[in-house]
Formats: structure tokens, sequence, C-alpha cells
């Protein structure tokens, strides 16, 4: 018996590890591509002569990307839109989910339900975009910022963690002479990075990718963010596979075009690992946040 048990078990283990590396594959790969892409000839990538290792590398297409200067430009704006929006988003939403989560905290769950509906219905595009053009927030930094500061979402996972802290310690500060302010930030707070730190990610993230709304909003070219100046890199590349496909030129000019998408991939290949390092760094570092226990530390005995 025992023995059919050890054999189901192993039986189990193999499948399981063969689904986890098929995973795996399916999710590195696309990245391991696009990396090996950027460092190989543009001709022979869209022959579809590069699959697992590159061919014929070269780093033209970081030298270009490099000295692109709307390039460094977005990279700072997209560094000063995701460092500044994170900071305010988390600014707003943990005090208002730690609120939220207060038992004593009358019609919380009236304000809660708003939050939620929120998530349902919305105003749409148009009336967003009114919205900020009345108050003087289009085309400024302050659009990036402020639209969106609070995710739904992220208020009500904030506001689950908060709700499953240990409510005696808040009432222990309160009779030390704690007051709203004091037990969030002296104690609530310190026993909340691991929350901090996913929200942190998360709205990071979200900041690091924003495009759409600096599509809407902005119209000066210098405060475009990286994302922006990569959606352009992509439909240049999509509008010469559009005008290959028409062949309606002659020679001379097919070649150029030909050579024009070549480079238009190669820059696209690059610019996205150039866009996505920051957070393929990050991300490893902010892993250990999530596995730290919530209460280590907090009560002794």
């Amino acid at each position: 018996m025992r023995s059919m048990q050890k054999r189901h078990r192993e039986v189990y283990d193999i499948c399981n590890m063969i689904l986890i590396m098929a995973l795996l594959i399916v999710v590195v790969y696309p990245v391991w591509f696009v990396i090996i892409a950027s460092i190989s000839d543009p001709k022979l990538v869209s022959a579809g002569k590069v699959v697992f290792w590159p061919r014929g590398i070269t780093l033209a297409g970081y030298k270009k990307v490099l000295e692109y200067a709307e390039i460094w430009r977005g990279y700072a704006n997209t560094l000063f839109y995701t460092g500044a929006g994170t900071a305010l988003n988390l600014a707003v939403t943990l005090p208002c989910a730690y609120a939220l989560s207060r038992r004593d905290m009358y019609g919380r769950n009236a304000v809660m339900a708003l939050f939620v509906v929120t998530m349902y219905f919305s105003g749409g595009l148009i009336p967003s975009y009114l919205n900020m053009r009345d108050f003087g927030l289009v085309d400024t930094p302050w659009v990036l910022l402020i639209c969106g500061m609070v995710s739904t979402y992220n208020l009500i996972v904030s506001r689950t963690f908060f709700a499953g802290l240990p409510w005696e310690i808040q009432e222990a500060a309160r009779i030390d002479g704690c007051n709203d302010f004091g037990v969030f930030g002296a104690i609530v707070l310190p026993l909340s990075m691991p929350i901090v730190a996913v929200m942190g990610l998360y709205y990071g993230v979200g900041h690091w990718n924003e495009y759409f709304n600096a599509m809407v909003y902005l119209r000066t070219r210098s405060l475009y963010p990286l994302q922006s100046f990569l959606k352009e890199i992509l439909m240049q590349s999509k509008l010469a596979e559009t005008m290959l496909a028409t062949e309606t030129m002659d020679a001379s000019g097919l070649m150029a075009l030909y050579e024009q998408q070549d480079l238009a991939n190669l820059l696209k290949y690059c610019t996205i690992i150039i866009s996505t390092l920051p957070m393929l760094v990050l991300y490893p570092r902010m892993q250990v946040f999530f596995e730290k226990g919530v209460m280590i530390g907090a009560l002794k005995g």
C-alpha cells in the first residue's frame, strides 16, 4: 500500500515538474527572445534565423537608442512620474485603508460601498478629460500623478491587511496616549511593511508602464514618459510593415523600407529591454518583503 502511494506521489511530482517547466518556458522565452534579438543582426531576426541564441552580435541598436535624446528625456520623466506618483498613491491609499479598517469608524461600510461602486461604474473618458481640463491639469505633469491616485482594488487589499492586525495593540497605544495619527505612524505602519512594499510595487509598475493617460492628456513632447516614445517606435515598425505589404514602389524604395523596418525592429527590442530593466531589477529585491511575517516583534511571550 505504501509503495503504491509512493509511486503515485512520484508520478504526481514528475507531472507537476513537467507542468512547471512548461509554464516557465512559456513565461521566460519571450523575454529571452527580446534580449537576444536586441543584440543580433536585425536582418537575421527578420528572416527568422534567431531562435534560441544571438547571431551576428551587434550593439548598434543600443548605441542608436542611447543617442536618441528623447529616450533619455522620457526615461527621466518616467522616473519622476513613478517615484512621485507612487509616493502620492501610498500617502492617500494607506491612511484611507487604515481608517476604513477601524471597527470604531462610524459609517465605514457605507463609505466602502461608495468606493466599490467605482470599480464597476465610471463617468467615462470624455467626462474625465473635461474634469482634468477644468482643473487646469491637461498638458501638465500633475495629470499623470493625480489621475487614478487611488486604486479601489489596492484600497480593499490594504484595508483587509490592516483589519487583520491585532486590535489590542492599537488600544494599548491609545491608553499610552497616542492619537489616531500616532497609532498609524508609530504602531500600524511599522507592522505593515509587507503591504507597503506590495502596494508600492503595484503602483510603481502601473506608473512605469503608463502610456494611455499620457496619450490622452499630454501634448508637449518634453513631458512624455518613456512608454510614449516606445509606442512611437512600435508604430513606425508597423507602418514600415504596412508599406512593405503594398509593394507599390520601385526596388530601391523597397530596399530602403526593408532597412527602415529592420532598424525599427532593432530599436523596438532595445527600447523594450531598456524600459523593463529597472522593474526586472527591482522586483526580486521586493520579494523579501512579501515573505516576512507581519507580526514579527509585535508581541512578546
